[in-house]
């Protein structure tokens, strides 16, 4: 498991990235694909993930549609084109910005 630190800088890249690869989700869903694509490294708490995907929702990033299963109401949440916009571009800076730390870790690799 990694620090909250690490995940709270990362949750919103990690949810938008995640709902743009998939039609929509629901919350469980996302908490158990997470730990499986990550092999239990990540496992979101519903702490962290319901007031990240609130906010998603509130900034116009994911939509919700309320679905009955089985007679209990089920919330998805959709990303939006702006949300997949989002996405694309939080995922390019983080992957420039992992580079950046692999350079300041391990400076031999700039020689």
């Amino acid at each position: 498991m990694y620090s909250k630190e690490l995940l709270k800088g990362t949750l919103k890249t990690i949810i938008l990235k995640l709902l743009s690869s998939n039609d929509r989700m629901y919350g469980y869903e996302i908490t158990q694909k997470v730990k499986i694509l990550t092999h239990e490294k990540i496992q979101l708490t519903e702490g962290a993930l319901y007031p990240t995907l609130h906010k998603l929702e509130a900034d116009g990033m994911v939509t919700t549609e309320i679905e009955n299963i089985n007679g209990r109401k089920r919330k998805y949440y959709k990303v939006t084109s702006a949300g997949s916009l989002e996405a694309t571009q939080r995922s390019n800076e983080f992957t420039e910005f992992v580079q950046t730390m692999l350079l300041l870790l391990n400076p031999q690799l700039t020689k």
